[in-house]
């Protein structure tokens, strides 16, 4: 507990500030320093117990230090424990994590902990409520122990090597090495006893790979040296028999072929346990002869150039997935050359293969190709989708195999595995399902989250609302109503913008709508929280509000939720709500900016000179005073109206090296408006939506219009570049990691994707649809600062990691010359061994420094930044 006192300048848990006098005199607040910035923290949610009594949560700062926390909800107990990680509440609500290689048990109400050392990994099984610990004591061979929370008793497994739980918590493979023999047994952790021996051997040992997923099949390896074949080993906990596949008595197997271990190629059991798939991969080590030129071959006629061909396109080379079937011993390549790229079917019935090359070469992002349904059964194969895009987004196997649903033509379609037939979806509903959704890309679906249980209905997104559809056509209901009340609702994820993958596809969950649904929710007035849906209320607000809402886990036995709250503002804070309660506060981060000035945010709606509704997040300077004029900095990057109500700390340690929090503490507006990208004119109508807003916050009398700056970074910066060389209502401005030259960013490999860069011209942010520089050079003429270089008027400041893989930082060196040869005023920073981004400290607090000196000087007359006025030579 000195610790946590220690901290208490930094962040408290809520329930302490009751006991406070409440006739003390107000604190005079003050200015932000840089000195003050250390006392910010970051605020994690980390897990909820299963009693809803305790919350665990992390904090992170600066100086590296990193602690958990657990705090009860409705009292003032808690601990910290710096350097915890890897935690999990118990059963009972006992709470487990490790530190370092410690692991922890305590009981949060008695205080009562239990310290096991030289940890190797634990797992918990919720079931049995008991514990599997791996331990590696110095000297000494390792052990398995299980046992339950703080109790006495503890099973011990000596010589243990290796283990695995099975997913119902109820049975633990592990392997031994005892008197030279190694063996892989099964053990019943209900009962406390071995059930069998399942694998023994003298020369080889044991590793655990995978369970099927109702706990009747594992499968594991053995090798026996780096120099032998391997063996891979299942068995059917029903059947009480094992099966071996010796890799070198089977032909569609190396001997030097390895089977995968990665994450992102899982070995699968069938439901049957008739089916085993697993992934191999060979030696891909390509032999170097230093009597031949190691010379690099750009060939015109390459499916895919040299470089993206090296990373991506050497199928020779690639894992191949392999379908063992365990009662006929037969071992049949599923992947191969010709098509290495797989998505599988929920139910292991079938696979679709494509080739990524088939159309090659072409020019989008993700190009088009076929798709081929082979039957995992009788390895038939039937044509799916011809010159179907490729975007993971757009083609799924439902959660129990039935369907593939896919978007083609601005619909979405089911295909039936079964019957094979095609039904569109979505062509005959009154509101499209595509639009914008990803920043700087071209419009695409909305989304499709899921299904409803047993494939009975397929989810998918409009803009605002939730609709299920039956996967024959013949029925859609919107679940939700959100486009009558304005706000997009969507189905609460732990991965909202990532889905699980499975080899090459991702996975589709499966929802019961019996049981209801909770939903994300984002209204047009910038209101977030949460809601639920149920068959027979519909949607029904749980906690939404004029604030940033994320992080929600809900326990269903309490009915409590637990959720963090910000803005801009107000530092994030965990919250809890229980039934129709009022939310309570639990920890509240960061509560010594209560001592300081700080800004705040307003929406802004504006027209562009298209009439069309645009909005904008104003940041009010700290300690705003209505008599003033103060400066501004526009930020720009699209749209960015979402993030009204997220709070940021105050750091000099900035990736892109601005911080609004620093900029409105120093005495700025910042005003970040949203920005519509016109076809064929993206620079022409990023200017109108800048101008457009901007003059709405002159008009609102809020900011001195003479001392205005404009920012931007990555394609903010080359939106930058172009508005400044057409507008007169900018003072000064910083255009960073920038394209300046549409042309040369056309005809550009890049780096990091390994591929050329003409797809962002096509489907990307630019906006050229077909169109190349060859065919209608005056459209990129057109949207290039290059050629509108001569007009600039105004100080310019650029920058650019040295090492930038995102975009070429010729980019911004070709512009600084241009502007060097012309005379304009203009400062060129350079950073060695940084990216696209900066990563080192040192470099971070620099650039963030330059940028306030920067802005300080052509905004506030202040002209002591040496740098700017008189250079450094």
């Amino acid at each position: 507990m000195t610790f946590f006192r220690a901290l208490a300048h930094v962040f408290f848990i809520l329930p302490l500030i009751v006991t406070c006098p409440a006739s003390g005199q107000a604190v005079q607040k003050r200015k932000l320093n840089f000195d003050d910035y250390r006392l910010w923290g970051q605020l994690a949610l980390d897990k909820f117990s299963p009693n809803s009594e305790w919350i665990s949560y992390g904090l992170q700062y600066e100086n590296g230090a990193d602690t958990l926390f657990i705090t009860n909800a409705s009292s003032n107990k808690n601990y910290a424990f710096p350097s915890g990680s890897k935690s999990l509440f118990t059963k009972e609500s006992f709470f487990a994590f490790m530190d370092k290689n410690e692991l922890n048990i305590l009981d949060p109400i008695s205080g009562r902990r239990e310290s096991f050392e030289d940890v190797i990994r634990y797992d918990y099984s919720s079931e049995l409520n008991k514990f599997i610990i791996l331990i590696k004591e110095k000297g000494k061979s390792e052990k398995l122990i299980i046992a339950s929370p703080l109790a006495r008793r503890k099973n011990e497994i000596t010589a243990a090597t290796d283990f695995s739980l099975s997913p119902d918590g109820l049975l633990l493979a592990y392997s031994v090495l005892k008197d030279g023999v190694n063996s892989a047994m099964l053990f019943d952790l209900r009962k406390g006893q071995l059930i069998k021996s399942m694998a023994e051997s003298k020369m080889a040992d044991y590793k655990f790979l995978a369970w099927n997923k109702d706990s009747r099949g594992l499968v594991f390896n053995s090798r026996l040296s780096a120099k032998t074949s391997e063996s891979l080993f299942f068995y059917a906990i029903p059947l009480n028999r094992l099966y071996v596949l010796d890799f070198s008595s089977e032909n569609a197997l190396k001997t030097e072929s390895k089977i995968s271990t990665s994450a992102l190629d899982p070995i699968l059991i069938s439901d049957n346990l008739e089916k085993v798939l697993f992934t191999i991969r060979g030696n891909n080590t390509i032999s170097a002869s230093s009597d031949k030129s190691n010379v690099e071959i750009w060939n015109w006629n390459d499916k895919w150039v040299y470089g993206q061909n090296q990373r991506y396109g050497r199928f020779d080379l690639s894992p191949k997935l392999m379908l063992w079937n365990p009662k006929s011993q037969s071992v049949t390549p599923i992947t191969s050359e010709a098509f290495p790229s797989v998505m599988l079917g929920r139910d292991l019935s079938y696979a679709v293969l494509s080739n990524p090359k088939q159309y090659e070469p072409q020019y989008e992002h993700h190009g088009p190709r076929d798709y081929y349904l082979l039957d995992l059964d009788s390895f038939e194969k039937d044509t799916l989708l011809l010159k179907q895009s490729a975007d993971l987004n757009l083609i799924y196997s439902s959660p129990t195999g039935k369907y593939i649903s896919y978007f083609k033509n601005n619909y979405w379609w089911a295909y039936d595995v079964k019957r094979k037939t095609h039904t569109n979806l979505s062509g005959k509903l009154k509101y499209p399902f595509y639009g914008k959704v990803n920043l700087l890309a071209s419009d695409g679906p909305f989304g499709n989250p899921g299904w409803s249980s047993k494939d009975n209905e397929i989810l998918l997104y409009d803009e605002f609302d939730i609709w299920a559809l039956k996967p024959d056509g013949s029925s859609a209901v919107r679940l939700t109503h959100g486009r009558e009340k304005k706000i997009r609702f969507r189905i609460q994820s732990d991965r909202p913008n990532n889905k699980r993958i499975l080899y090459d596809a991702p996975l589709n969950e499966d929802f019961d709508l019996n049981k209801g649904l909770f939903l994300s929710a984002l209204g047009d007035d910038g209101k977030t929280g949460y809601w639920h849906w149920s068959q027979n209320k519909g949607e029904k607000e749980i906690f939404f509000t004029d604030s940033y809402i994320d992080r929600f886990i809900f326990n269903a036995k309490t009915k409590t939720a637990i959720m963090v709250e910000q803005k801009f503002n107000l530092p994030p804070r965990i919250i809890s709500k229980k039934n129709d309660r009022e939310t309570h506060v639990v920890v509240q981060s960061n509560p010594q900016q209560e001592n300081y000035l700080w800004g705040k945010t307003e929406l802004i709606r504006f027209q562009n000179s298209k009439k069309q509704n645009l909005k904008g997040v104003l940041y009010y300077p700290a300690g705003y005073n209505p008599s003033e004029d103060y400066p501004m900095i526009v930020h720009i990057y699209e749209k960015q109206s979402h993030t009204l109500h997220q709070y940021s700390n105050p750091t000099l340690l900035n990736e892109p090296g601005y911080n609004f929090t620093i900029f409105t503490s120093e005495g700025y507006f910042v005003f970040s408006p949203d920005i519509v990208h016109e076809n064929e004119n993206v620079g022409l109508s990023a200017l109108d939506c800048v101008e457009s807003g901007t003059k709405k916050i002159i008009e609102m009398g809020l900011v001195d219009s003479k001392r205005i700056a404009l920012i931007g970074h990555s394609f903010g910066g080359y939106e930058t570049g172009f508005i400044i060389n057409h507008s007169d209502l900018f003072a000064t401005a910083v255009a960073s990691g920038g394209i300046f030259d549409l042309t040369r960013r056309f005809l550009t490999f890049g780096v990091n994707m390994r591929m050329p860069e003409m797809w962002r011209f096509s489907s990307g942010g630019w906006r050229m649809g077909k169109k190349t520089p060859f065919s209608h050079r005056q459209d990129f003429d057109r949207n290039s600062p290059l050629e509108s270089v001569t007009n600039l008027k105004i100080p310019l400041l650029m920058w650019s990691g040295k090492e930038d893989t995102q975009v070429d930082p010729f980019q911004s060196m070709e512009y600084y010359l241009a502007l060097r040869r012309l005379g304009k005023k203009c400062i060129f920073l350079q950073y060695p061994g940084e990216d696209h981004t900066l990563l080192e400290p040192v470099n971070q607090k620099d650039l963030s420094i330059r940028l306030l000196q920067w802005f300080d000087y052509y905004l506030k007359d202040q002209k002591d930044a040496e740098w700017i006025r008189a250079g450094t030579l």
